[in-house]
C-alpha cells in the first residue's frame, strides 16, 4: 500500500483458521496497525509471520492516538485498525477514527471476516431476515430493564452481548420484562467449547453454570409476539389506569394484563416504557 488509507481487518474471535488470506495481505502491507491490544495482536501477527510497527488504540485513549493516526495517514501512510477479535467498530473502538478519517476524505475499506454477532444468528434458528444489535446491556438492574422494556417492541430478533459473570441476571431480567421468548445463549464460537444453549428464557437460566461460563457470549432473543391491535388496546388501558395514579407500577400492569389478556411480563415491559417516555 503506497497511499493513504485506514483499513478495519476483521480478526478470528478464537479459531485462526478463520483469518482471510485479504486480511493477512493487508496487515502485512500497510505501514502501522493500530491495534486494541498490542499484546494479544502481537501473538495473532506472530502465528502469521507479520512483523509491523504497532500502536494502541482502545477506549480510554482514543482521542490522543486518534489525531496520531490520523497525522500518519495524513503523511500518506497506510494505516490497519484491528481489535481484540472480531470485527473493529463492533461493540469496539473505531467509529471515531473512521468518523474523522471520513471528514478529511481519507478512504475508508472494510475487509470483512468474523463477527460474533452474525455468527450467532446464522446459527440460532431465530428469524434473521430482520434483527437489531443492541451491544452490551446497562450492568445495573434498573437501567438494564429500562433497556429491555425499550427493546421489547422492536420487529425481529434482538441480539445482545454480555459479560459472563453477568449472563444469569441478564437472563433472570429477560424473563421478568420480556417474559418466557425463545432465546439462544452462544458462547465461546469457534473454540473448543463452543455452545449455543436453545430454549425458553427458564430453560436456558436451569442450563446454565454461571461458575462455568467463561468467553464471549452473545444472547439472541426471538422476537415477541404482539399483534397492532392488542399493543394498542394495552396502551391505552395502561395510560387510563397509570393516570388514575391509585396503583403502584407493578400493580398496574397486573390489572391491565387482567383487562386485555395479554401477559403480565408484556403487559409490565409496556407500562415500564409508558413510564420512562413520560419521564424524559
Amino acid at each position: 500500500m503506497t497511499t493513504a488509507t485506514l483499513s478495519l481487518v476483521a480478526t478470528p474471535i478464537g479459531n485462526l483458521e478463520d483469518m482471510t488470506y485479504r486480511a493477512v495481505r493487508i496487515l502485512g502491507e500497510v505501514d502501522l496497525i493500530a491495534a486494541e491490544d498490542t499484546r494479544h495482536s502481537l501473538k495473532l501477527l506472530s502465528h502469521f509471520g507479520i512483523s509491523k510497527s504497532m500502536t494502541s488504540y482502545f477506549d480510554h485513549n482514543q482521542q490522543f492516538k486518534g489525531e496520531r493516526i490520523l497525522n500518519t495517514l495524513r503523511q500518506g501512510k497506510s494505516v490497519a485498525l484491528i481489535s481484540d477479535a472480531g470485527t473493529p467498530c463492533v461493540s469496539d473502538p473505531g467509529y471515531q477514527l473512521v468518523r474523522d478519517a471520513v471528514a478529511e476524505g481519507i478512504p475508508v475499506i472494510p475487509i470483512p471476516g468474523a463477527c460474533a454477532a452474525v455468527a450467532a444468528l446464522s446459527a440460532s434458528g431465530l428469524p434473521s431476515d430482520t434483527f437489531t444489535f443492541a451491544g452490551f446491556p446497562p450492568s445495573r438492574q434498573g437501567k438494564r430493564r429500562s433497556f429491555l422494556a425499550e427493546m421489547s417492541a422492536l420487529p425481529g430478533t434482538l441480539l445482545l452481548y454480555e459479560a459472563p459473570h453477568r449472563l444469569v441476571e441478564t437472563l433472570q431480567d429477560m424473563r421478568e420484562v420480556l417474559g418466557e421468548r425463545q432465546v439462544v445463549v452462544a458462547r465461546e464460537l469457534t473454540k473448543i467449547y463452543e455452545e449455543l444453549i436453545r430454549g425458553s428464557v427458564s430453560e436456558v437460566l436451569e442450563s446454565v453454570d454461571q461458575g462455568k461460563v467463561r468467553g464471549e457470549v452473545v444472547i439472541l432473543v426471538a422476537p415477541g409476539e404482539k399483534p397492532a391491535q392488542e399493543t394498542q388496546s394495552l396502551e391505552e388501558t395502561l395510560l387510563g389506569l397509570m393516570r388514575d395514579g391509585r396503583l403502584s407500577l407493578k400493580d398496574t400492569a397486573k390489572k391491565a394484563a387482567e383487562i386485555t389478556g395479554v401477559s403480565r411480563s408484556e403487559a409490565y415491559a409496556a407500562a415500564l416504557k409508558l413510564k420512562n417516555d413520560a419521564e424524559l
